[in-house]
């Protein structure tokens, strides 16, 4: 496994030093977590936006979208454990 150096300064080192000893880890394991965690998000991240783009997308194209109420319906029947039927896109009566 290659090795990298980073340069932080003291503060943050002692910090560093801190928040690992109260995680029961090695500064180092701490920190390969904390890396490890950025990059899941920033991964995370990307993906939901490149979804929420071919939605917009898709929406762009067909005008068709599912009207607030019969979300909040199907999302309240939802939450009481109920399996409602999803609610079907349709084009805007604007």
């Amino acid at each position: 496994m290659p090795t990298t150096t980073i340069r932080i300064d003291d503060d943050l080192k002692a910090r560093v030093a801190v928040a690992a000893e109260r995680a029961g880890k090695t500064a180092h394991a701490f920190m390969l977590d904390a890396i490890a965690q950025t990059v899941e998000q920033v991964e995370l991240e990307e993906s939901f936006h490149r979804v929420a783009d071919e939605r917009w997308a898709q929406i762009l194209s067909t005008g068709k979208t599912v009207p607030w109420e019969d979300a909040r319906t199907y999302l309240e029947a939802r939450s009481r454990g109920e399996k409602p039927r999803k609610p079907a896109a349709r084009k805007s009566r604007r």
